[in-house]
C-alpha cells in the first residue's frame, strides 16, 4: 500500500524544513518589530477573551501532552510529542501575553495559567478528556492540531490585530507538524494490525461527540477540517463517525469533572509557593 499522497497534500503550502519538527523551544521572537497597539475599531474585550480562549486550548492540550512522558510507547514518540508539548507552550505564552496586553488588568501568563479554576477556562472540551491509549491520544491530536491549523492560517491573514496574526503565522509552521505527526499515526495504526485498527476506532467513536464544538457555527472552518480528517481516515480504512454533539460549549464555561483534575495537578507547585521565582 501506499499512503504518501497523503502526507504530500497534508503538507501542501508548508515547507518541508519548517514543517518537520517542533519549534517551541526557538529564540527567534515572533513579535519583533510588530506594532502591539490595539488597532481602532477592535473590540478590546473580544480580542483579549479569544486570545484567552486559545491560549486555554494550547495550555490543556500540552498538559495532556506532557503526561506521556515515560509512558510513550516508544523513545522517539517520547520526544516528538513533548516537542508538540513545547509548541503548544509557546503558543500559551504568546496569547495569554497578547490577553494581559489587551483587557488592561496586566495579568501575566503565570496568573491566567496558575490561578484560575476550572470555570474561568475557556478552552474546548476535547483538549481536556483523559489520554486514554495511544491511539485516543493520537486521533484527539489529528482533529485538534487539523482544527487549529485552519484557523490559525485564516487568523495570519485576516486579524485585524497585528500581534494575534504574528502568532498565528508562526503557529502555523508548528501545527503543520503536529498534523502531519498525528497523520502519519493515524494511518499507521488503522491500517495496521486488527487490535491497532480496532483501537483507532473506538478512538474515533469517543471524540466524534467533541468535534462540532471545535467550529462554533462556523460551516466553511467545518468543512475544511473534516475535509483533511477524512482524507485520512480513508486512507487508513476508518470511518469518520456522524453522531450527536454532546451538549455545553467549553467557551462559555460548561467543562467535564477532568479539566479540575487536570488544573490540580498543573497548578499545585505555583499555588503551594504563590511568590515563589525560579
Amino acid at each position: 500500500m501506499s499512503d504518501d499522497h497523503v502526507y504530500l497534500s497534508l503538507a501542501e503550502g508548508h515547507d518541508d524544513s519548517d514543517a518537520r519538527w517542533a519549534f517551541g523551544t526557538g529564540f527567534e521572537d515572533p513579535l519583533y518589530g510588530v506594532d502591539q497597539t490595539v488597532p481602532d475599531g477592535t473590540d478590546a474585550a473580544q480580542l483579549a477573551a479569544f486570545c484567552l480562549a486559545l491560549g486555554d486550548d494550547a495550555l490543556v492540550s500540552a498538559q495532556r501532552l506532557a503526561q506521556w512522558c515515560t509512558a510513550a510507547p516508544e523513545l522517539e514518540e517520547e520526544v516528538a510529542l513533548a516537542n508538540i508539548g513545547l509548541d503548544l507552550l509557546g503558543q500559551t505564552r504568546l496569547l495569554y501575553a497578547r490577553a494581559g496586553q489587551v483587557d488592561g488588568t496586566g495579568r501575566d501568563e503565570d496568573a491566567y495559567a496558575y490561578f484560575r479554576d476550572a470555570d474561568a477556562f475557556r478552552n474546548v472540551r476535547l483538549a481536556e478528556l483523559p489520554n486514554g491509549d495511544f491511539a485516543f491520544s493520537i486521533t484527539r491530536l489529528l482533529v485538534l492540531s487539523s482544527w487549529r491549523l485552519a484557523l490559525f492560517e485564516r487568523l495570519a491573514t485576516t486579524t485585524s490585530d497585528p500581534v494575534l496574526a504574528a502568532i498565528a503565522a508562526k503557529g502555523v509552521k508548528e501545527l503543520a507538524y503536529h498534523r502531519q505527526y498525528a497523520a502519519e499515526w493515524a494511518v499507521r495504526l488503522g491500517d495496521g494490525t486488527e487490535e491497532s485498527q480496532r483501537r483507532m476506532r473506538d478512538a474515533l467513536t469517543a471524540i466524534a461527540p467533541y468535534v462540532d464544538e471545535l467550529f462554533a457555527g462556523d460551516g466553511e472552518l467545518r468543512t475544511e477540517v473534516l475535509d483533511v480528517l477524512r482524507q485520512v481516515t480513508d486512507t487508513a480504512g476508518l470511518d469518520l463517525p456522524e453522531v450527536a454533539p454532546v451538549p455545553g460549549r467549553g467557551r462559555d464555561g460548561d467543562h467535564t469533572d477532568h479539566l479540575a483534575r487536570l488544573l490540580a495537578e498543573l497548578q499545585s507547585v505555583a499555588r503551594a509557593h504563590p511568590e515563589a521565582t525560579w
